[in-house]
């Protein structure tokens, strides 16, 4: 378990989003080497994975993630204050509440996104989460799903969770449609409607809204900052991750210099050299950072060098080593004043 520091503070003013299959603790670990202030989150984990299954496996990270926040799928009050209980005693700073997820798995299991259409539901689950924890409670949900897209099922649904005390509601700014688009197609079809996210800020000034969806750039976050409280970039930290090295900077006022690609990965080596004492494949460490070279020469090295030989037996530090020493040290060493510096690929 993790001993939270003695003062968190979660910041939603920048966060990366849960994906599955993405953020699990080696990205998070990563992205903490770009960024020290933005608020990470784990994957989805269901309250059924939680009471049924292996804890450790599904809660364990690292005490150099924080601020870290667990993100729970479920529908079962009950389910749901154990899991955040656990949450909680493992050391998360904040639970949330996955109200947003459209895939046809977790339809079945009656949560995720089609929880929108039961505000109800969501504020009994939230109302018994608060009742658990003292860390904050915090849900993440649409716009709408469905037929209920308008803007007042939207207004009675945030209204109805925060009267169970949910003060910070993370809004991806489409709509889901449950039946006939995949989850990749609900991230691109449905349009964005920030303005939609503007007026739930406006409506309900008390809570804390932060808006998720299209983010591609810092620059783009810091417009949204003009009438949201927070934001959160999805894929786009994952497969560009190095705008994370401004983050500390542009979006927190952090006076420290923005590292460079070289000090990022110093800063990851020792987690690296950690997880491979426990006999973790160092493919699901590298994997991570694939990205880190964008646009930039030396990248195609790089990538190459990781995906050939990372998942080769016995591979170890010496597959990163030998990926850096195709990059040049001009590169490695550039600093961070633009995010996506070249479109040259060496």
């Amino acid at each position: 378990m993790n001993v939270r520091p003695p003062h968190p503070s979660p910041a939603h003013r920048l966060s990366v989003a849960p994906m599955m299959d993405w953020t699990d603790r080696h990205c998070r670990m990563f992205h903490r080497s770009l960024s020290r202030h933005t608020l990470l989150y784990t994957e989805m984990v269901t309250t059924g994975a939680l009471l049924h299954g292996d804890v450790a496996r599904h809660l364990d990270f690292h005490a150099g993630e924080h601020p870290v926040a667990l993100q729970l799928g479920g529908s079962d009050p009950a389910a749901l204050a154990v899991s955040a209980r656990l949450g909680a005693d493992w050391g998360y700073d904040e639970i949330n509440l996955n109200v947003g997820c459209p895939s046809d798995r977790v339809q079945n299991g009656s949560f995720g996104a089609c929880l929108m259409a039961t505000p109800d539901v969501v504020a009994e689950g939230v109302a018994a989460m608060r009742g658990a924890v003292t860390i904050p409670v915090t849900v993440k949900h649409r716009i709408g799903i469905d037929d209920l897209d308008s803007y007042e099922h939207l207004h009675h649904f945030v209204a109805t969770v925060a009267a169970a005390g949910c003060t910070t509601f993370i809004v991806h700014a489409r709509k889901a449609i449950l039946k006939g688009l995949t989850p990749k197609q609900n991230r691109e079809i449905p349009p964005l409607r920030y303005e939609v996210v503007a007026q739930l800020k406006r409506d309900f000034p008390g809570l804390t809204v932060v808006l998720n969806g299209g983010v591609k750039s810092l620059e783009a976050a810091q417009e949204h900052l003009n009438f949201a409280d927070g934001v959160m970039i999805g894929r786009e930290a994952y497969q560009n991750p190095y705008l994370l090295a401004r983050a500390d900077s542009l979006i927190f006022g952090d006076s420290s210099a923005p590292p460079t690609r070289r000090k990022v990965l110093e800063r990851y080596f020792p987690y690296v050299e950690e997880m491979l004492g426990r006999d973790v494949y160092i493919s699901r460490l590298t994997r991570h950072t694939l990205g880190l070279f964008n646009g930039l020469p030396g990248a195609r090295h790089w990538k190459r060098t990781l995906s050939e030989r990372a998942h080769l037996p016995g591979a170890g530090m010496e597959v990163l080593l030998n990926a850096m020493s195709g990059v040049p040290d001009g590169v490695l060493d550039a600093g961070a004043e633009v995010e996506q510096p070249s479109a040259l690929v060496s």
